[in-house]
């Protein structure tokens, strides 16, 4: 049967000569329902180093989904972006999001080979996509032992009809960049939280669970010993204080990279920050009770990604709530910049660029 991995890398990146930068480059593109956000991290042995950056918002009231009417719109912010960082990469990773991918864990005997597994995969894959298989793209990654029986494995299966992957494919053509790379925000983000170790302690913390409150929706997923384990998006995000903020005279542009600063209006505290942190933290106690309640596991830890997690004194507000460690998500805490770069902003946006350090990191092993 035909089919594609969502990991396929879909053209080769040049090689580096003998003469050449030794450094390579690779650019990464998270598009969101309000932005796009554009990332251009180098490697230089094990380090790596942050050479372009950019948020560029949507203009306001446009809804961004799966709809090919829209890919005009967001490829125009793609070379706004690109034109903002003078960026000359032609290549980019990019990812899908999860309302456009079907997750499965499946249980499998552990005797298998990977050829084995894939064979399974395929016949078990109809009782979970709604589509023609050969309508869809997908992949599978062996998560590890099952922890109710030491003989068979969990397989995280991801699935997306293949007009999610061609139109990503085509956003980034009219924004005249080649597709180098389209994964899943799931993957991005498991790959990210490696960049994180630094902060949070494997060892220590097990089971990680990551929100991400975006414009209109709410995301928990939670990695277990590195891995996917859970996902669940809930109705509710940052719109709201968007539009309160507006009709305390900000422009729509403001209110999105402005959400914590000290010249925003003296009712910004009271009447409008105070009331939706309150609001953020019973939807994070709601989206971890959902996880909780099906007997799983215990979080050990929670990350908080996304524009919101900029707001000061979230994470201790959550952590006295919820009764265990709170972290801000900054996957360039041990990066390097270079001089170009405004290191304050950079620290501003770092926990929304959790999936473009991702899909940098998987660029890089192309």
């Amino acid at each position: 049967m035909d089919h594609r991995y969502l990991h396929d890398q879909l053209s080769q990146g040049h090689r580096v000569g003998w003469f050449e930068l030794k450094r390579k480059r690779v650019l990464s593109i998270d598009i969101s329902s309000v932005a796009v956000k554009t990332l251009e991290l180098s490697q230089y042995k094990n380090r790596f180093q942050v050479e372009s950056f950019a948020v560029v918002p949507f203009y306001q009231n446009l809804s961004i989904s799966a709809n090919a009417s829209n890919t005009d719109v967001i490829a125009d912010a793609i070379q706004t972006a690109l034109n903002q960082t003078q960026s000359w990469q032609k290549q980019a990773a990019v990812a899908i999001s999860g309302s456009a991918v079907i997750t499965k864990i499946i249980t499998l005997s552990g005797a298998l080979n990977d050829s084995e597994i894939e064979e399974q995969i395929l016949i078990e894959a109809d009782q979970y996509v709604p589509y023609s298989l050969n309508e869809v793209n997908f992949d599978f990654e062996v998560q590890g032992l099952n922890k109710n029986n030491l003989e068979m494995i969990d397989v995280l299966f991801v699935a997306s009809r293949r007009e999610n992957v061609d139109e990503r494919v085509e956003i980034l053509s009219k924004a005249g960049l080649k597709t180098t790379l389209v994964d899943v925000e799931i993957f991005a983000l498991e790959n990210a939280l490696t960049l994180l170790a630094a902060v949070i302690n494997p060892k220590q913390n097990r089971t990680v669970a990551i929100v991400d409150i975006g414009a209109t929706v709410t995301v928990l997923n939670v990695f277990y010993n590195g891995c996917f384990l859970y996902s669940n998006e809930q109705e509710f995000g940052s719109k709201p204080l968007s539009e309160e903020l507006q009709r305390l005279g900000l422009s729509y542009s403001e209110t999105y990279s402005q959400l914590n600063q000290t010249n925003l209006p003296a009712l910004y505290q009271e009447e409008v920050l105070t009331p939706f942190k309150q609001s953020m933290l019973r939807q994070i106690q709601r989206s971890l009770q959902f996880f909780i309640s099906s007997g799983t596991l215990e979080v050990d830890c929670l990350v908080l990604a996304g524009g919101c997690a900029s707001i000061k004194g979230i994470d201790e507000l959550i952590a006295d709530s919820i009764g265990i460690p709170v972290y801000i998500a900054n996957p360039f805490l041990n990066m390097d910049s270079s001089l170009k770069i405004n290191t304050n902003k950079l620290s501003d946006v770092a926990p929304a660029m959790m999936i473009n350090c991702g899909l940098a990191l998987r660029s890089f092993e192309l």
